[in-house]
């Protein structure tokens, strides 16, 4: 994997393939660069695409306090590397990483997201206040494991399955970056959209949802789309949150091989 330094000095690390426009995929929580290799690969023959671990993840480095203007860094450092503009995919709290870049001026001109885990409704706001509590309180007391569970249980992993993923090689690596949940967490902020910060976000946004997915998630993903400027959404039949490469892939190619029209400034 290729590496450059963010502004503050952390190492990121990340792959390029294929040729053609430039596009960053933005992995989600306990995702990595090679979590989005998949996808990268199908989307390789139309684009240049970049996948990177997020700082605390992989062979990215990391810098203490977390702060969410740190990892906005970190994406501006890739979108520099391929030109000073690329296109963007960011999955669950990746996408809300994306919007919150776009929002802080990072210059992206076509933005796609699926999933990013905001509420609509105030017990939703409630329950993900517990979350955070409960979040904090095992990380702080060293239980990664018990950091980890708790995010695929409320991001709907069946109990029997998270017992054999515990058995499973992948366990140790997703120890490994069991901190960074705190960080996804923070990003979130209480979970609900941030409006007025996303007023500011001008590109060109598509806002995916699965089909089969929960019917709150159905319901954030369309008020989302609502909320950005210039959205809108789009449900693909028979997904989850575990979303398959190959069936966002072609909405992506044909999204991002859209011509964009500059904004003229005066």
């Amino acid at each position: 994997m290729d590496k450059i330094l963010s502004r503050d000095g952390t190492m990121i690390a990340y792959r390029r393939r294929g040729d053609g426009p430039p596009v960053i995929l933005v992995g989600g929580s306990l995702g990595t660069a090679a979590t989005e290799a998949p996808l990268a690969r199908l989307l390789a023959p139309r684009f240049h695409v970049v996948t990177y671990d997020r700082r605390g993840r992989g062979s990215s480095g990391d810098r203490s306090p977390y702060v969410v203007d740190r990892e906005i860094e970190d994406l501006a450092a890739l979108v520099t590397a391929v030109g000073g503009r690329a296109s963007v995919f960011g999955v669950g709290a990746g996408g809300a990483l994306a919007l919150e870049a776009q929002a802080a001026g990072l210059p992206v001109d076509l933005l796609a997201v699926y999933e990013p885990p905001y509420t609509p409704s105030a017990s939703g706001l409630q329950y993900k206040a517990c979350c955070t509590s409960r979040l904090h309180r095992l990380l702080s007391t060293g239980d990664r494991a018990g950091a980890v569970e708790l995010f695929l249980s409320v991001t709907g992993v069946p109990a029997d399955l998270i017992a054999r993923m515990r058995r499973a090689p992948l366990w140790s690596g997703l120890l490994e970056m069991a901190h960074t949940l705190a960080y996804d967490d923070a990003l979130l902020g209480n979970g609900a959209i941030p409006a007025a910060r996303f007023a500011s976000v001008t590109a060109r946004t598509l806002v995916i949802c699965g089909g089969s997915s929960p019917t709150r998630t159905h319901l954030a993903t369309r008020a989302l789309a609502e909320t950005l400027p210039r959205a809108r959404h789009r449900t693909l039949t028979g997904q989850t949150r575990d979303l398959a490469p190959q069936a966002v892939a072609p909405v992506l190619t044909e999204f991002f091989a859209r011509p964009v029209r500059l904004r003229q400034t005066s």
